[in-house]
């Protein structure tokens, strides 16, 4: 990743949020590395470096600064000036992937040499794979030992360093402080609740909190999830252990406090990296919007809804299933028929605020009667063929390498086609560029008759196409909301032999 040293230096300069996260500032004077927008007195340009991600100034021999923390800062867009690779690997490593043999079985993965890997990510991040993982461990280690009171063998745990000596030795080596001292300076005066966890998530601005609740609360699985008074709860389950988090928007410090109950705080990295990514943080509306502003239909909702981000999910399999529960039908009745779903299949959790199940593991709907929730028998076939393809390891949502070829596999499941298909890449898979084409919504948005002009006229948009469909379906809401007229059409009854054209009910209803 090539940066310009003089756009770096106006942001420097000028303290500009916009680019916090995009690069990193080594001070050779003090041997610190600072986001962009650090407090600290300004160095003169002779005396700085620049560099395209935190590992990499890491690696130059830099060490974060304690003012501005690095490992706060809203992240580099896995997207943003690197290969497909590069960003597939990143998404894997948040994932935890090196944790199962290295840089080797990860580059494996990826149908690459590990040689090849490397140059890649030296060539992009300026830095190795391990470099990049041991960077991100190192800074959410700092971020528990600032947000957290947990003891320090479980920040150890919880950060992947798997022993307290290795997680001594490292945080001593690069904050030259231990990491009782660097607790004692932060000087935390509320104290979380056993098992629970504050965090703040910053993002860059601007940020459409209300458009994201906005399409998040109709969507709610009663049970499950929650919106209210400007906060989103849901329940989780993860490694065998049930727990829940909320999200709200803290509007002073451009990020968004979660509070994560949770036993086991080894599974926390693992929690705010999957918030982030449900909540869009990474992404840098500016660079996108470049790209929609050039099409003069979405000129208008991007001026009015600044900051609108892809909403993502918790869990691959939960979205899925609650997509083949949208066909056919408007919202309001797939969230009615989700409430059934998890009420009848799903695991009992108490926890306040509402939530009292966990969402159906794939074996318990694999063979579960479904039609007596009253889904249609069609339906229930297909929801049940794609839990028994999980179950079996046919098919699994987690650490995807190769997006294209799971979206082969989903399609090959009776019942779901290229809309599904395309709303779950949008959504789980976290594909800029994913574009359900035969959405009635999209269609309607710019009065087009076919999902092929409409696939050509979404050329122009590459590769954010997945933020052109949120504002399109932004337009298509108003124009119902006006009393447009219907945004579906009437659909002949569901079978298993339906076509995607057939499939294709707007998510936006």
């Amino acid at each position: 990743m090539n940066l310009d040293w003089q756009v770096c230096s106006r942001a420097r300069l000028s303290r500009d949020a916009r680019f916090d996260g995009k690069f990193f500032i080594g001070v050779l004077t003090s041997r610190v590395y600072c986001r962009s927008i650090c407090p600290a007195p300004t160095a003169k340009e002779k005396n700085v470096r620049y560099y395209p991600s935190a590992a990499a100034a890491a690696e130059a021999g830099f060490r974060p600064c304690l003012r501005c923390r690095p490992e706060c800062s809203p992240g580099t867009p896995a997207w943003l000036g690197t290969s497909n690779t590069v960003s597939r690997a990143l998404r894997l490593i948040d994932e935890s992937a090196l944790e199962d043999g290295g840089v080797e079985v990860l580059a494996e993965r990826l149908g690459v040499g590990s040689r090849h890997l490397r140059r890649l990510f030296l060539q992009h991040l300026g830095a190795t794979p391990s470099a990049v993982a041991h960077t991100r461990r190192l800074h959410f280690a700092k971020k528990l030992i600032d947000e957290t009171r947990l003891p320090m063998t479980q920040v150890a745990m919880a950060s992947g360093f798997g022993c307290v000596r290795r997680f001594n030795a490292a945080i001593r080596k690069v904050y030259h402080r231990t990491p009782t001292r660097i607790r004692r300076l932060v000087r935390q005066k509320i104290v979380q609740p056993e098992n629970q966890y504050l965090f703040r998530l910053r993002f860059r601005s601007p940020y459409d909190w209300q458009g994201m609740l906005a399409f998040l609360a109709p969507r709610a699985t009663p049970g499950v999830e929650a919106v209210e008074n400007g906060v989103y709860r849901r329940s989780i389950s993860l490694n065998g252990s049930d727990g829940h988090f909320e999200v709200a928007l803290d509007e002073k410090d451009s990020a968004l406090i979660a509070r994560v109950q949770f036993g086991d705080p080894r599974s926390l990295f693992f929690i705010t990296e999957r918030i982030r990514a449900m909540f869009d943080l990474n992404a840098d509306w500016v660079t996108i919007v470049r790209a929609l502003r050039t099409d003069p239909v979405l000129v208008g909702p991007v001026e009015a809804r600044r900051g609108l981000r892809v909403p993502g999910c918790w869990n691959g399999f939960e979205l899925a299933t609650r997509a083949i529960l949208c066909q056919q039908i408007r919202v309001k009745g797939a969230t009615v028929l989700a409430g059934r779903l998890v009420s009848a299949f799903g695991r009992k959790f108490s926890a306040a605020s509402g939530l009292s199940h966990v969402f159906p593991e794939p074996a318990a709907l694999a063979n579960a009667n479904l039609t007596s929730i009253g889904l249609p028998g069609a339906r229930a076939e297909t929801i049940q063929a794609l839990a028994r393809a999980v179950c079996s390891g046919q098919l699994s949502f987690d650490r995807i390498v190769d997006s294209d070829a799971f979206l082969t596999q989903l399609c090959e499941i009776p019942g779901i086609g290229k809309w599904t298909a395309q709303y779950v890449a949008m959504r789980a898979l976290r594909e800029p560029d994913a574009f359900p084409c035969g959405d009635l919504g999209l269609l309607h948005a710019l009065n087009l008759g076919t999902a092929r002009a409409l696939e050509q006229r979404s050329e122009a948009w590459r590769p954010w196409r997945a933020y052109a469909a949120m504002y399109l379906w932004s337009i298509a809401s108003k124009s119902k909301a006006r009393g447009a007229g219907p945004l579906s059409p009437t659909v002949p009854k569901l079978s298993l032999k339906r076509t995607a054209s057939q499939q294709a009910v707007s998510a936006a209803m």
